[in-house]
């Protein structure tokens, strides 16, 4: 006969699962994902039997399987119910898992982040983004933790200041400091799971995610500011094949670009082919308004540079490899839903 606490598991159970099936439903339809078919959670039903109650434990460990991180990442970005009960909800479903996998890591770290942006006050500086209080937002989903961090996990603060260096997107992305911050966390094993250990890596991805957020934003700044300054010395168009756009772009157009990029960014901040759109771009710009300098000093016009410069920005500067995998620093968002990563990253 079942025992009482064995019943008191199953109600919490079910409570759980009655929460976590609007998400996946929704998650399913979106990426178009076959779900299978369950009468009392369509129905949301109290008190099921226990039959229900494992049946609904199968499906969702069926639909975890068929997740990627990539889908979980868009839809909760996305989404109008990522609330932080959701995201609690969610990590503690994923973190009760008796093994995990490398892809149930990486939904828990992003999973992890997600919830401490959603938490975290918008105005939070990053000073006060230490240990300590990142193991208290992270309370509702993690037990007690030890806020020292270990000796393995120090090197993270090393790439959190060499990305702070960085001047561009550019320089984050060819110095290859994300590389090393993932490079550090899949190195760990299943050390990841200990709560000390996903403390310090959520406290590294929220700090990442704000200073790509800096970054993108000086980026595309500084390409609207190129841009104005091309237009008033008269330039209508530039070659921007180098950033896969045509080799006569009106200028007009690439600015209507640069502001959908803004807002886009803010649910998306992978780095992958937008973003390397982004990088190059700057390039194309940068290049032609250095020309526009030799050409001034020569006394020509800047239409003869202007369609070069994107052939010259790609010699200039110097190519690199972009996953197009979204990286797990958040990976980032700042925050949930897409003007909750801006609100953080300000």
């Amino acid at each position: 006969m079942t025992s009482t606490s064995q019943l008191g598991e199953l109600a919490a159970e079910w409570r759980d699962a009655r929460l976590l099936y609007p998400l996946y439903a929704a998650l399913s339809r979106e990426f178009v994902i076959e779900l299978p078919a369950h009468s009392d959670l369509e129905a949301n039903v109290d008190a099921p039997g226990q039959d229900s109650v494992e049946q609904a434990r199968q499906l969702f460990s069926d639909l975890d399987a068929r997740i990627q991180v990539h889908q979980l990442r868009q839809f909760l970005q996305t989404t109008t119910l990522g609330s932080d009960e959701a995201l609690r909800i969610l990590l503690v479903h994923h973190l009760s898992r008796a093994e995990h996998s490398d892809s149930d890591r990486d939904k828990i770290d992003f999973l992890l982040v997600q919830y401490f942006s959603h938490c975290a006050p918008s105005r939070l500086e990053d000073a006060d983004v230490d240990m300590a209080y990142v193991a208290q937002t992270l309370e509702g989903v993690l037990a007690s933790v030890d806020v020292n961090v270990p000796d393995w996990l120090e090197p993270l603060d090393e790439v959190i200041q060499s990305a702070n260096g960085c001047s561009s997107l550019n320089q984050l992305l060819t110095t290859r400091v994300l590389e090393k911050g993932r490079k550090i966390k899949t190195s760990c094993g299943q050390n990841y799971f200990l709560p000390a250990a996903m403390v310090a890596f959520t406290r590294f991805s929220f700090l990442m995610r704000r200073i790509f957020f800096r970054l993108m934003h000086q980026d595309l700044n500084a390409i609207l500011d190129g841009l104005r300054e091309l237009e008033n010395l008269g330039v209508k168009t530039l070659d921007c094949r180098r950033a896969q756009f045509s080799a006569e772009e009106p200028i007009a157009r690439l600015r209507m670009i640069c502001q959908s990029w803004k807002v886009m960014f803010h649910a998306e901040y992978s780095s992958g082919q937008p973003v390397s759109m982004l990088v190059d771009l700057r390039a194309v710009v940068e290049t032609a308004l250095a020309k526009n300098a030799k050409s001034a000093a020569a006394g020509e016009a800047p239409k003869a540079w202007a369609h070069a410069a994107g052939a010259a920005a790609t010699a200039d500067v110097p190519d690199f490899e972009v996953s197009m995998s979204s990286p797990d620093w958040s990976e980032t968002n700042s925050t949930g839903q897409a003007d909750t990563d801006h609100n953080h990253s300000k």
